[in-house]
């Protein structure tokens, strides 16, 4: 990705040079600071454009909270907030270097650690240290994405410390290395393999662990029946996820847009474009799929549907056109209401639909480059437009090589954790709340203990503390 606005600046120096011709010495000055002025406009672009990917944070809050129990809302909030904070600290130790480092046999990285002199200093023009502090942002706040998409999935039943483990192996390993392979120009760059800004690459990624975690963690209580059959248990507030889904349709502006990596509006408006109609088409279908199978049309999987669209989206947002968009929303708004059925039939709790959303329809989406890319400056050329299916083979070797890898790295993590007893909360814990018992806090303190616990308002402990419950209602 931090190659593209290294090449993008080469280009305007390199066409402003051409247009100097022989002039005098003081206007190589003057082109210089032309050329300057770019590179400065596109690292400010690139930083509005971190901004919104990191805002994504509070919509995946906001969604994962509204889709779950009220009694688990304060931890949503606390998991949510350690992707952030230990997420992007850890990745600026070591998850950066893995990923952007020299590379070791297309595997992995092995230097730029904390930002320090690597390859990565040795870009030139522009680039090198001069653009580092800018680029690790951006990239940060997609690792910290990658690592909470599994906070929602095992929602209601994780001991927080497990999932702050989870968070760090995420954004230290499993993230960058896969990372690595394509953006770090790893052995799948060589392939030729594309993933325009993550639809596997951080969605399939964060996606799949999910499901294998959740899977080991095992299912909430009551959400299988005795005959095997899964139960709904509805999540508490529908307003709040709705505010998360629209959070994050703003946030893939940054995401998709930001992948361009230069302030250029030839390049970023087709992208914004197909993103936007991959979320519309994706959010449309699965509401009409809901109202014609169930006869009602269902908010959850509708706010789910607009997700998998932008998921879909994201590996070709930049290669595809605005009909191949709708046609890649369109399959991924069914594609989602398809999986999570899958996902319930397996006995899999995925309590928001976590992989059916990012490892489902990324996988789609990516697979979906093969089939109609024709409009990227990359020279791809899909099936459908006559290109053979050689780019659709590479396209699935990645899909099939990623979720591999992480599943098998998933899989030993969470053994890790369930034999170090750090995966599960008890039972008692698991019917009372994550709130009280991992926090000791409610989110909602009058919903679960009643208005009149504080009938006077909240007592004040002689310390100025406000006083709280100890123990969680019967």
């Amino acid at each position: 990705m931090r190659k593209k606005l290294l090449l993008t600046s080469a280009a305007v120096l390199a066409g402003l040079v051409a247009f100097a011709g022989p002039a005098a010495a003081q206007d190589a000055a003057t082109v210089d600071d032309v050329a300057l002025v770019q590179f400065n406009l596109d690292v400010v672009y690139f930083m509005l454009a971190a901004g919104l990917v990191f805002w994504m944070q509070a919509g995946f809050a906001m969604l994962e909270t509204g889709m779950t129990r009220s009694k688990n809302a304060s931890n949503i909030m606390m998991k949510n907030m350690a992707d952030a904070l230990f997420g992007i600290i850890a990745y600026f130790l070591i998850g950066f270097g893995l990923m952007y480092g020299a590379s070791a046999g297309g595997f992995i990285g092995t230097d730029t650690f904390a930002l320090s002199a690597g390859a990565y200093s040795e870009a030139g023009l522009y680039g090198g240290d001069s653009f580092l502090a800018a680029d690790f942002l951006f990239q940060a706040v997609f690792a910290a994405t990658a690592a909470t998409i599994v906070s929602g999935a095992v929602a209601g039943r994780m001991k927080f410390s497990g999932y702050i483990v989870i968070t760090l192996v995420m954004t230290t390993l499993i993230y960058p290395i896969v990372g690595h392979w394509k953006w770090g120009g790893g052995w799948l760059d060589g392939l030729g393999f594309y993933d325009f800004a993550g639809s596997t690459l951080v969605h399939m990624t964060g996606g799949v662990a999910a499901l294998v975690i959740a899977g080991i963690l095992g299912p909430r209580i009551g959400k299988f029946g005795k005959d095997g059959k899964p139960r709904a248990i509805p999540g508490h507030s529908m307003p709040l996820a709705a505010l998360g889904m629209f959070i994050l349709f703003w946030g893939w502006f940054g995401f998709n847009g930001g992948s361009v990596l230069s302030a250029d509006g030839a390049l970023v408006a087709p992208v914004l474009l197909t993103t936007v109609l991959a979320g519309c088409a994706g959010g449309a279908v699965a509401m009409v799929y809901t109202w014609v199978r169930y006869g009602k049309p269902d908010i959850g999987m509708t706010i789910n549907g607009v997700l998998a669209g932008l998921v879909g989206i994201t590996a070709g947002a930049d290669q595809v056109g605005a009909l191949a968009a709708l046609a890649i929303g369109v399959v991924a708004g069914v594609l989602v209401a398809v999986s999570v059925t899958t996902v319930d039939r397996l006995r899999i709790d995925d309590a928001v639909g976590a992989f059916s959303v990012h490892g489902a329809c990324g996988a789609w989406g990516t697979l979906a480059v093969g089939i109609w890319a024709n409009t990227g400056s990359e020279g791809l050329t899909g099936l459908w437009h006559g290109g053979g299916a050689g780019l659709l083979v590479d396209q699935l070797i990645g899909v099939v090589a990623v979720a591999a890898f992480v599943a098998a790295a998933a899989a030993a993590l969470a053994y890790g954790l369930k034999a170090a007893g750090l995966l599960r909360v008890s039972e008692t814990e698991e019917i009372e709340g994550l709130d009280i018992h991992e926090h000791g806090m409610y989110g909602y303190p009058e919903a679960a203990l009643g208005a009149s616990a504080y009938p006077g308002g909240p007592v004040t402990a002689p310390t100025g503390e406000v006083a709280r419950a100890t123990e969680a209602p019967a």
